[in-house]
């Protein structure tokens, strides 16, 4: 986990809401207080954190390569998103508190794509970072 944060400093992050209140959006303004740039993914929304937010990942890959990939999602809908990151070429995925597909996970990893599963990346990076 050290690695990742450290190494990759963009996150797509999936499901990010501009609810304030939502853990996703927290999570999120947490992160890019910490220097990490910020590219909002979901359908319904223009804008999240001042930032573009892109229908899916496949857009957002358009306008610039993916590092992590932050998902916010049930676990049952993890599948269709990992494949899409495999897709685009991300080069991790991190799966939030909670969120749990090992089927998925595996499939990333044979592609050569490091996985995190029922973690917060706040908690992880404040721990392992100062925060």
């Amino acid at each position: 986990m050290r690695a990742l944060l450290a190494d990759i400093t963009d996150l797509a992050v999936v499901g990010l809401s501009p609810k304030p209140h939502r853990t996703s959006y927290r999570v999120s303004a947490y992160m890019q207080r910490a220097g990490y740039a910020i590219t909002p993914v979901h359908p319904r929304h223009r804008d999240v954190l001042g930032e573009v937010c892109h229908p899916d990942l496949t857009a957002a890959a358009v306008a610039g390569p993916i590092g992590i990939v932050n998902v916010f999602r049930r676990s049952e809908d993890v599948p269709p998103v990992v494949d899409e990151a495999i897709a685009v070429g991300a080069r991790a995925i991190w799966m939030q508190r909670g969120i749990v597909h090992p089927e998925a996970a595996e499939a990333a990893r044979a592609g050569g794509i490091p996985v995190v599963m029922d973690r917060c990346i706040k908690v992880e990076h404040a721990r392992l970072f100062g925060g």
